[in-house]
């Protein structure tokens, strides 16, 4: 029995802990306790399975560092920013501000508010990036005005909590920083490859919303007329937009053209939203009438947070700071948003500051628990179990990817996703990657894949979200004098089936196009501007042989015979029988050293190679002219194929002379070999040209 047990502790363990998960024991205790106690059961159990249980004693002293190595995670200082951020918007009444003025401006439109909350949804996870917040903040505003315009129940609190759970996978969602540190990749590109997902769905819950109100047009009335407060003047704002949009392109072509690209789009994009803000701020102050009220109050409106993003998101995008430098102006950001609008009050700061803190410890405990567990968990092989088992499945990657995508979904229903993320992404990454699988395309797979989970009856946490602030009884509409009715429970379920299906279909489009998420590595690599390449000119002219150990046949008056470095060697062409020659041998830096030439008499002069090479240099060849002097140029530097050996020099005038042989520079480990001095003359030391 101990035997049985010995061999299967890592499954034992797994089922074990996700067992005890499920019953509902707290996670971060839960995790740490299964690591101690299977610690200890698999350090009883080492000598009956040596070779699948690797725990001792001194293991535990590892604890420590790896917990003080979560604490000093740069990465996960974005978490505490974020959501702060993201606090302080939701409670200084952005999201309703956002929700009236959008619901005006598609009024009139049949499933107009629908169409309204999705959009501030969208705009919401781009700034809180908590599904939390998001959903509760979207149930307390936009529910009670979607049921006194007689929306469906099921269409009003489907599109609740799936919108509000877009915060799941827009940037700067949380989900997305954790997926990126467990599975160590980069948090940007995490970003960028959710970007283009993320809009997709959100144009489906959209384009699910115009199926609706053309086929269902009950479902999704549109804005009474005496609702629309705002009135009309839709022409001003496409005016208007129009205005901001030849402001950008004059900024670009005009006045920024000295500045990088990415500084030319920044300055040019903020000249046009600062200028457009101030028009609107200044037609509302001195009451100018220029554009109507309705473009006034959506520029007004839409404007700051839109500019908050940018500061967020944009500056991550085009590398201008990291994403927890991001996070950091994000809260300053939101901060000074809240104090334009007067909204910024001691109560607001302190509930946002102690539920900050509160989720950012909630994420530090699970983390170590995550710890605890995974270094016992490794320790008897879990990992190598798990591993076998996942690449023993048919398919191949996609075979992987679709079972961990059913996987994760059941388990999404029933865990938080910190939970999922600390547990099984480290779990599953190293089979991801011994696939072949991106890091980046896995972890926005699981990033919607999870999304879909949260609203997945009967445990989805975005349905649970909505509950809580849902009216549990009939309730009166001080507005309209009207009982409006409850929310039932069934209503929020069958509301979210459709946008379930919506998810499914889009982690099916981004497992089956992956460019939906790998263009962020596509972009163009570009040489420095330093980087000079020279092409060598072809053969016939000047006499060069093809680089790469090819000879030339012709013997012309620059013989180059081929780079070093590369298999093969030539010899140097044989030099012409009369009139000067100039023959340059292979450049330097070879491993076999040439030999020197030995002239019999008259005037010879070798130069010698350069120096800054550890291997002896060889010697020029000196061509042979019938009268003259001779000029022999020893090869250039810095290729590391031998030299090929260089002919005899044939004999000098008769009327004598000197030799200048000039020895190398110096800086080399291994001096070059000295020419040999000529018989004939006096000078065997020639002087030194350093």
């Amino acid at each position: 029995m101990l035997e049985l047990i010995a061999h299967n502790l890592a499954p034992i363990m797994f089922i074990t802990v996700m067992g005890m998960l499920l019953i509902g024991y707290p996670v971060a205790l839960t995790l740490a306790a299964g690591g101690l106690f299977f610690f200890v059961v698999g350090v009883g159990l080492s000598e009956i399975a040596p070779d699948q249980i690797n725990l001792f004693w001194p293991l535990l002293g590892a604890q420590p560092e790896r917990v003080f190595g979560i604490m000093s995670n740069d990465t996960l200082l974005a978490i505490p920013f974020f959501t702060f951020m993201g606090l302080i918007l939701e409670r200084s009444g952005m999201a309703e501000d956002l929700l009236d003025t959008i619901g005006q401006l598609f009024g009139p439109v049949r499933g107009g508010l629908a169409y309204a909350v999705i959009l501030v949804g969208a705009l919401l996870a781009a700034t809180t990036g908590v599904v939390a917040a998001s959903v509760i903040a979207m149930g307390l505003i936009s529910l009670p005005i979607m049921q006194r315009f007689n929306y469906a129940p099921s269409v009003a609190t489907g599109t609740i909590v799936a919108s509000g759970t877009l915060a799941q996978i827009v940037p700067p969602s949380l989900v997305l920083i954790v997926m990126a540190d467990q599975l160590g990749v980069s948090v940007g590109d995490m970003y960028i490859g959710a970007l283009w997902p993320s809009l997709m769905l959100v144009g489906a819950y959209c384009l699910y919303i115009f199926l609706l109100s053309i086929f269902r047009p009950k479902l999704v009335p549109a804005l009474p007329a005496s609702e629309r407060t705002l009135g009309g003047g839709v022409m001003s704002l496409i005016a208007s937009i129009a205005a901001a949009v030849a402001i950008y392109l004059l900024g670009t072509h005009v006045l920024f053209t000295h500045l990088s690209d990415a500084n030319q789009f920044v300055a040019a994009a903020a000249l046009a939203v600062g200028a457009i803000f101030v028009f609107a701020v200044a037609n509302r102050g001195m009451k100018l009438g220029i554009i109507s009220h309705l473009a006034e109050q959506v520029i007004i409106v839409l404007i700051p947070p839109l500019a908050l993003i940018f500061l967020v998101l944009g500056t991550i995008f085009l590398g201008i700071a990291t994403p927890t430098e991001g996070g950091a102006m994000g809260a300053v950001g939101a901060l000074l948003l809240a104090l334009m609008k007067k909204r910024l009050t001691f109560g607001i700061l302190k509930s946002s500051v102690q539920a900050t803190t509160t989720l950012s410890a909630f994420v530090m405990f699970i983390l170590i628990g995550a710890r605890v567990f995974g270094l016992t968990f490794y320790g008897v092989n879990g990992n190598v179990w798990l591993e076998e088992l996942l690449l023993g499945l048919p398919g191949g990657e996609y075979g992987f990817l679709i079972v961990v995508t059913v996987v994760v979904f059941i388990l999404g229903c029933f865990l938080d996703f910190f939970e999922i993320a600390f547990i099984l992404v480290p779990l599953l990454a190293p089979v991801a990657t011994t696939l072949g699988i991106d890091l980046v395309w896995f972890g926005v797979i699981l990033g919607i894949n999870l999304q879909a989970s949260f609203l997945t009856p009967p445990f989805g946490f975005s349905l649970f979200y909505l509950r809580s602030v849902a009216p549990a009884k009939e309730w009166l509409d001080n507005r309209t004098g009207r009982k409006m009715p409850s929310i039932k429970t069934t209503d929020i379920y069958k509301g979210a089936v459709p946008f379930i299906f919506i998810n499914v279909a889009m982690i099916l489009a981004v497992i089956s196009f992956p460019y939906l998420v790998t263009h962020y590595k596509a972009q163009p690599v570009t040489p420095p501007p330093s980087a000079i390449q020279v092409s060598p000119p072809a053969n016939g002219g000047l006499g060069l042989p093809p680089i790469g150990g090819g000879t030339s046949d012709n013997g012309g008056g620059l013989g180059l015979p081929p780079l070093g470095g590369l298999p093969g060697n030539a010899p140097a062409p044989a030099a012409p029988q009369g009139g000067n020659s100039l023959g340059l041998p292979p450049l330097q830096g070879l491993g076999t050293p040439a030999p020197a030439p030995a002239p019999e008499q008259g005037n010879s002069l070798g130069l010698p190679p350069l120096q800054g090479l550890d291997a002896p240099a060889p010697a020029a060849p000196a061509p042979a002219p019938q009268q003259g002097n001779s000029l022999g140029l020893p090869p250039l530097q810095g290729l590391d194929a031998p030299a090929p050996a260089a002919p005899s020099a044939p004999a000098a005038p008769a009327d004598g002379g000197s030799s200048l042989g000039l020895p190398p520079l110096q800086g080399l480990g291994t001096p070059a070999p000295a020419p040999a001095p000529a018989p004939a003359t006096d000078l065997s030391q020639p002087p030194s040209f350093n």
